[in-house]
């Protein structure tokens, strides 16, 4: 994975262990450490290579990814660039299972976003927006409340989500609602009726036929599936 992610200067590829110590790391996550070699970083937490409120973040991030043992995914952060000035990345952390299906760690896997971002694309109050629909997915949002959280009009608020995530708003309410569905079919033992109420649609064919349309495979056959593939030695 070091090798491969070495590749992408505007990447940041990292493995840590359950106590948050870093075990894997890329050039860019040196780089942006202002660390002499990758060994230099490993064993070390967030606390001891980023400013507080950044570690705290950070922090509390990993407690949710190894506590729940799901994904956290597009997740705006602010991160250090090399010349120790700051700008924006679309994080995602995956927890790591041992062969008993314990979670040892996670992944994660940060990508900068375009410079633009740097002149006012992104500020807090559309960050905190952004964090609120992954928090709160599973409730009815509507786009005039989201834009107004946002201090955008609701063409500002969709532009930039567009511009970032390459979705719309309404686009990326369903993509996180379907993110969440999947991982708790494969993490839970809810029903899909369950799961359908919780992720935010009205009913279990609601979510069966979003489910499909997007992935081929229907909540149950997708269960099926994965769960025969990680049973696989």
């Amino acid at each position: 994975f070091e090798v491969v992610f070495d590749k992408l200067p505007d990447v940041l590829y990292l493995i840590k262990d359950r106590q948050g110590r870093y075990v894997s790391v890329n050039n860019t996550c040196m780089e942006r450490f202002n660390l002499p070699s990758r060994e230099a970083a490993i064993g070390k937490t967030a606390n001891e290579l980023f400013p507080a409120h950044m570690a705290k973040r950070y922090n509390e991030q990993d407690e949710q990814v190894l506590r729940t043992g799901l994904p956290l995914t597009d997740s705006l952060d602010l991160t250090l660039y090399a010349d120790r000035s700051h700008g924006w990345c679309v994080s995602n952390k995956f927890p790591l299972h041992n062969k008993k299906g314990q979670v040892i760690g996670l992944i994660g896997i940060s990508q900068d976003i375009a410079e633009p971002s740097r002149d006012g694309l992104i500020d807090k109050d559309f960050a905190d927006t952004v964090d609120y629909i992954r928090l709160h997915h599973g409730e009815s949002l509507r786009m005039e409340d989201l834009a107004d959280k946002a201090n955008l009009s609701p063409t500002q608020f969709e532009r930039r989500m567009k511009k970032i995530f390459q979705l719309t708003p309404s686009r990326f309410i369903l993509k996180s609602r379907i993110d969440t569905a999947a991982n708790l079919l494969l993490n839970s033992e809810m029903t899909v009726a369950q799961i359908s109420l919780q992720v935010g649609f009205c009913d279990q064919s609601a979510l069966s036929r979003q489910f499909r349309h997007l992935t081929g495979l229907s909540p149950v056959q997708y269960r099926q599936l994965r769960s025969k593939k990680l049973a696989t030695p």
